[in-house]
This record gives C-alpha cells, sequence and structure tokens, in this order.
C-alpha cells in the first residue's frame, strides 16, 4: 500500500503536490492547543503496517515541534512499519559552535532530539556552514534537496535579463550554481554583520550591468534587512528595481510589508506557506522521499 502523508504545517500546497508526485495516501490528523497551550495530537487514519511521512517545515520550530514529536511517536504507538520526515526548512541550523563561552550549540542539540522520532529525513538547502555534512548532525538516512534548478527555471522563464546577485561571499557558490544554470551572470556583494538586526553591504563595480535586472539570491528571507540594504545600494548605482529569490521565506517581524514599500518583488519557494510562493518544490522533493522511501 502506498505511504501515507499527514500535513503539520499547513503547507496544503506542497501536501497536496507531493500526494500526487509521488504516489501518496493523505493521512488524516488532528492538531489543536488546549487553552493552557498544551498540544493535541490524534491519527485518524489507520496506520497499522503502513509507511507513514510526516511534511513539518520547522519555521516555527518552538511551537511545531512538540505537536512532532507527539504525532511521529504516535504513529509508531499505532503500528506504523515507518515515519519519515519531510522538513523543507530544517530549523536550528545557524548555531552551530559556540561562539561565546557558555552558549548553547542549539544546532546539535535539537538534532538530537528530533532524530530519534524520525527513520530517515528530507530536507531543502539546510544552513551548513562550518558543518558541512547533515549527516554528522542527523545520523539517519538523509537526502538533502538542492533548490537551484528549480529556482534557475523560474528565473529563466520569468526575467528577460537578469543579473544574478548573492547577499555576501558565504551565497557564492550556490549563486553561482543557480546563474550557470539560468546561463546569466552574477556578481557576489561583501555582507559585515554588525549585530543581530544590522549590516553593512559594498557593492562592487556593477555599472556595466545596467539595463540588467538584478535578482537578489538568498537562501533564507528572515528579516529581510540584508536585501532592504543591498537594494539601497543597487537603486545608488542606478540598476532597475530589484527582485528578491530566496528558497526558504521565514519572513520574521515586519520583513515582508518593508520590503514591499521598497518596492522589493520577492518570490520563494513553497518550502514555508507563504503568499510568496512562486517556485513548486514537490517534483524534487517526490523523488529524493521515493529514494528513501524505497
Amino acid at each position: 500500500m502506498n505511504p501515507l502523508l499527514f500535513c503539520l504545517d499547513g503547507n496544503l500546497a506542497l501536501h497536496a503536490g507531493l500526494i500526487t508526485r509521488a504516489r501518496f495516501q493523505s493521512g488524516e490528523c488532528e492538531f489543536r492547543q488546549f487553552p493552557d497551550e498544551e498540544s493535541y495530537v490524534r491519527v485518524l487514519s489507520d496506520v497499522q503496517g503502513r509507511d507513514a511521512v510526516v511534511l513539518c517545515s520547522l519555521h516555527r520550530p518552538n511551537s511545531l515541534f512538540i505537536p512532532l514529536c507527539f504525532l511521529a511517536q504516535t504513529l509508531r504507538e499505532l503500528g506504523a512499519r515507518s515515519v519519515g520526515l519531510v522538513a523543507p526548512y530544517l530549523a536550528y541550523m545557524r548555531q552551530d559552535q559556540r561562539f561565546h563561552p557558555g552558549e548553547a550549540v542549539s544546532a546539535r542539540l535539537f538534532a538530537a532530539l528530533l532524530a530519534p522520532h524520525t527513520d530517515w529525513l528530507v530536507t531543502v538547502d539546510p544552513h551548513l556552514h562550518r558543518i558541512h555534512d547533515l549527516g554528522t548532525l542527523y545520523p539517519v538516512p538523509h537526502r538533502v534537496v538542492h533548490a537551484a534548478p528549480a529556482l534557475a527555471r523560474w528565473i529563466s522563464s520569468e526575467i528577460a535579463l537578469p543579473l544574478l546577485i548573492g547577499p555576501d561571499s558565504e551565497s557564492e557558490q550556490w549563486v553561482a550554481h543557480v546563474a550557470r544554470l539560468a546561463k546569466a551572470p552574477f556578481v557576489v556583494l561583501q555582507k559585515v554583520r554588525l549585530g543581530d538586526r544590522e549590516v553593512s553591504v559594498s557593492v562592487p563595480d556593477i555599472e556595466r550591468w545596467h539595463g540588467h535586472t538584478p535578482v537578489l539570491i538568498d537562501d533564507i528571507i528572515s528579516t529581510g534587512h540584508t536585501l532592504l540594504e543591498t537594494a539601497g545600494h543597487l537603486r545608488q548605482a542606478g540598476l532597475c528595481p530589484p527582485v528578491a529569490l530566496a528558497v526558504h521565506g521565514v519572513y520574521a517581524e515586519d520583513a515582508q510589508r518593508a520590503l514591499q514599500a521598497a518596492g522589493i518583488r520577492a518570490f520563494t519557494t513553497n518550502s514555508i506557506p507563504h503568499a510568496s510562493n512562486a517556485i513548486d518544490l514537490s517534483a524534487l522533493l517526490a523523488q529524493a522521499i521515493e529514494a528513501l522511501a524505497a
């Protein structure tokens, strides 16, 4: 029988795409909170002897983690043969080392809490910097899906004369990958982070790119401060209004309103459900899921 796919994060569009592409059956479950904010989880489908898959982007990890663990454990108790996790956005990847004495290395701690609840894991472009192999954090079978082909296809079909721009040196490798797939030029800016909410961006000499549409490429739109700073420098250089393209649209604080006020058109994949979703990942995710589920 086909695996049952349960959706925990409200990403109904991605859930529907995976049902179609990966030959899942939709699993039924119920989630709610008691008045004291404790989580209630109920599995409504018969999972005895079935493979179960949970779709849950962890963009709100503190509120989603407990229901996710409750669901995974309940599926096992009800007789599920296996429980896989599709977490297009994987949280707590930023703090991957102790930068100051006494800090919690949350990337490792979160992985140690989450990994025992899943038999395999599929995610999309996790925020890996100093840890280059996701397997060092998650010792379960896993696949990392790269959104670059989907981003490149969108650029090729939607932007007539693009200039891809990476916001910092960390982005260079994968911005170059997207640019190569889209057959488009690219530049990488230099970013200095002055604090959690303040960055300074320097722009190289890009006057020769007048007439191109700047396409700001990043893995995450969080507060949007980096994009806003970069867009300001691009406007000063006389370039066209930019388009922002990101894999994960977290949109913390007032990011969406600030980007709109600055005239930045932002588009994201559907790794996290949001109005800016324009790029479907279901085909790429389905391939990875089928490889692991088999």
